[in-house]
């Protein structure tokens, strides 16, 4: 388990991240969300023990992290800036972490280079920007680290090495119990896979929350009444948005769909029905009770 505890980071007038607090749990997907900007990348290279905060602490199984090789061989890193020695080959990568990761699986490695269609003496120059990020997840997978901090993992690739991606993942968590940490932009793009939702923004963090936990919370109706009604149904529900044309009257309230809908029919509605809700729209509604227009943070 990772704990970050009020940590904060600056570089000269900038406040990267801002007395920011997390828990990642092991054997999930966890999902950090933001804009560019937002802190993902200094979060988690923080996490990863690249540098150091300014204030709080991180701790990994409830040891602080920083100054402990030992501790640091349980991350592994991929920046979103794919960097590799001059020269090198996939190979040649793999032996280089060999040395810093005792646990490396050089015929894991092999095997999934294959599987990749990826070259291990070929000159990594060569690679195109989807190749060198698949080649930086597989030595990630091999490496053997409980937890993969992953920035921007899916920039890059194209749909069906995504899903592969994807599936490598779940098949390293069932097996292995590895812990992913997906900083992403897009929240479309992490929807089907992650467990657990972190939303950054200006260096701090706007929401976390089980994403099961998110889609149970909250329903989406769409009914017909009358609009004399809408103050009463206000007061009734704990509505987080309400939008009516006419007769149709659409909202998002907190509560299991079954509740809501027993309260609206009670009301005699002509037709009513709930809908579902993706993740952009459960974030949109919770974001905007607090005071954010999430359309304005992320894609």
């Amino acid at each position: 388990m990772i704990n970050i505890k009020n940590v904060s980071k600056s570089f000269e007038d900038i406040k990267a991240v801002k007395d920011t607090s997390l828990t990642i749990e092991d054997g999930r997907v966890f999902g950090l969300l933001g804009t560019n900007g937002a802190g993902k990348s200094t979060l988690l290279r923080m996490m990863s023990g690249v540098i150091r905060p300014d204030e709080g602490e991180i701790y990994i199984d409830d040891e602080f992290i920083w100054d402990r090789p030992e501790l640091k061989e349980k991350i592994f890193y991929i920046s979103d800036d794919q960097y590799y020695f001059s020269n090198s080959t996939p190979k040649g990568m793999a032996t280089f972490y060999q040395k810093y990761y005792r646990s490396f699986d050089m015929d894991r490695f092999l095997e999934l280079l294959k599987i990749f269609n990826l070259e291990a003496d070929r000159k990594i120059a060569r690679f195109s920007k989807g190749m060198k990020k698949q080649l930086s997840i597989i030595l990630g997978i091999s490496s053997g680290a409980a937890y993969l901090l992953c920035d921007e993992t899916f920039d890059g690739l194209d749909p069906v090495m995504r899903q592969g991606i994807k599936s490598l993942f779940a098949s390293e968590i069932d097996e292995k119990g590895l812990t992913p940490v997906i900083a992403s932009h897009n929240l479309r793009e992490l929807e089907d896979i992650c467990d657990h939702i972190g939303l950054l923004h200006k260096g701090g963090v706007l929401l976390s929350k089980d994403l099961e936990a998110l889609k149970g919370d909250l329903t989406r109706v769409q009914c017909v009444l009358p609009p004399e009604l809408d103050d009463e149904v206000r007061q009734k529900l704990t509505i987080l948005r309400m939008e009516r044309r006419g007769r149709l009257l659409t909202l998002t309230a907190r509560g299991q769909a079954e509740a809501v809908l027993k309260e609206l029919s009670a009301y005699g509605p002509v037709f009513i029905e709930a809908l579902p809700l993706s993740l952009e729209e459960i974030f949109i509604s919770e974001t905007e009770v607090a005071g954010y227009d999430i359309k304005s943070l992320i894609i």
